[in-house]
């Protein structure tokens, strides 16, 4: 235990620390970026973006959080890519790295690549692109579904207003087609009567409208891939499912690519292609939908398995993963899961277990698979 002048003068090194990196990452995003630097090529084509051992950290008083750490996966393209874990996993971080809108210079992509296939046949890595180049990015190649409706619109402008902006930003419509373009996207998300309310303000829809008007934002320049985070919390069961079946269909209608942040396995097991299991800022298991549901390896998997609600006995009580997420601040180097886990073994307490494959399509990081790898 620090006494309290050595925790002062710790707190008083982590800021100094903290300052020098803003004043570093302050000098770098005024320099003018060469195309060479962040024009790169895919490793695979049939892959839209590959995420490449990405760290994205947040630089704060208490210590540097790892909130991503070393993440890798792939985006294929016309595949939905499902992302679940506990909250404060990294989930939605992961995905704000890729779309660019980290709180800087307190949060900041310190290494690794997200490479990107553009429509006009480049490929980039976003985490180099210049601001100029991500204002193109966003929107018009990769758009967001945010987690919160209401909070993402705008109350002060009309919902035509704020649906026809994204339009106007990224192609060259003149203003009635700017309108008649919004009315399609409104019919198409399912609302009745657009013309109503193409006038209409945030806060007199539904819940469920709110998001339907969300999703036909991200989808109005018709995006290569949609990140969608959480897109049915807080809708009532009906909504969560109509909502589903729009983005399945919409998917399809425009052929992008999903990348869904969901707590819910449920969803997961219906929309997804490939699961990536996250927890502490690393992946710890992924593989295709079926490789996940039917044979769960890590042992946090497992317990999210049998957390899931289910007919169950009258006196049983529903599976709970003891204790909690371990901060993200100084963690160990052995395994995060090891202080939660029943099925630990001595090498647990050793370095962090990497991913291997234990099939062509299934990889785990967990020490008890070595020996099936």
């Amino acid at each position: 235990m620090l006494s309290e002048q050595e925790r002062k003068k710790q707190l008083k090194e982590i800021k100094k620390e903290n300052q020098r990196r803003y004043r570093e990452y302050n000098k770098n995003k005024r320099k003018k970026v060469e195309r060479s630097i962040y024009e790169t090529k895919l490793k695979d084509e049939n892959n839209l973006l590959e995420i490449d051992n990405l760290h994205t950290y947040f630089y704060t008083d208490l210590g540097t959080v790892r909130a991503v750490d070393g993440v890798s996966f792939n985006i294929p393209k016309g595949k939905t890519i499902g992302v679940v874990g506990e909250s404060g996993c990294g989930k939605s971080v992961t995905s704000l790295s890729v779309m660019r809108l980290l709180q800087e210079p307190q949060g900041q992509i310190a290494s690794g690549e997200l490479r990107f296939a553009l429509r006009d046949g480049r490929t980039i890595n976003l985490a180099k692109a210049p601001i100029n180049e991500m204002e193109h990015v966003r929107g018009n190649e990769i758009s967001m579904i945010f987690q919160e409706p209401m909070t993402t619109l705008n109350p002060v402008f009309t919902i035509g207003k704020q649906i026809s902006e994204v339009l106007a930003l990224h192609t060259k419509l003149t203003k009635q087609e700017l309108i008649n373009k919004t009315y399609e996207l409104i019919d198409m998300v399912g609302i009745p009567n657009p013309e109503r309310i193409y006038r209409m303000y945030p806060h007199e829809l539904s819940g469920g409208m709110r998001q339907r008007i969300v999703i036909a934002m991200a989808l109005a320049c018709d995006p290569q891939l949609i990140i969608a985070d959480e897109p049915t919390t807080a809708l009532d069961v009906t909504i969560q499912a109509q909502i589903l079946d729009l983005m399945r269909n919409l998917k399809d209608k425009i052929a992008a690519s999903i990348m869904l942040i969901t707590h819910d396995l449920g969803v997961v097991a219906e929309m997804a292609d490939e699961v990536v299991v996250m927890y502490a800022g690393r992946i710890i298991e992924q593989g295709t939908t079926m490789d996940i549901f039917k044979n769960p390896l890590h042992p946090y998997t497992i317990g999210l398995m049998k957390s899931r609600p289910n007919m169950i006995g009258p006196d049983e009580k529903l599976y709970s993963i003891p204790g909690n997420v371990p901060s993200p601040v100084n963690l160990p180097d052995h395994c995060y899961f090891k202080n939660r886990c029943e099925s630990c073994i001595a090498k647990c307490s050793s370095k962090y277990p990497e991913l291997i494959s234990v099939s062509p399509t299934h990889k785990v990081a967990c020490y008890r698979y070595v020996k099936e790898a």
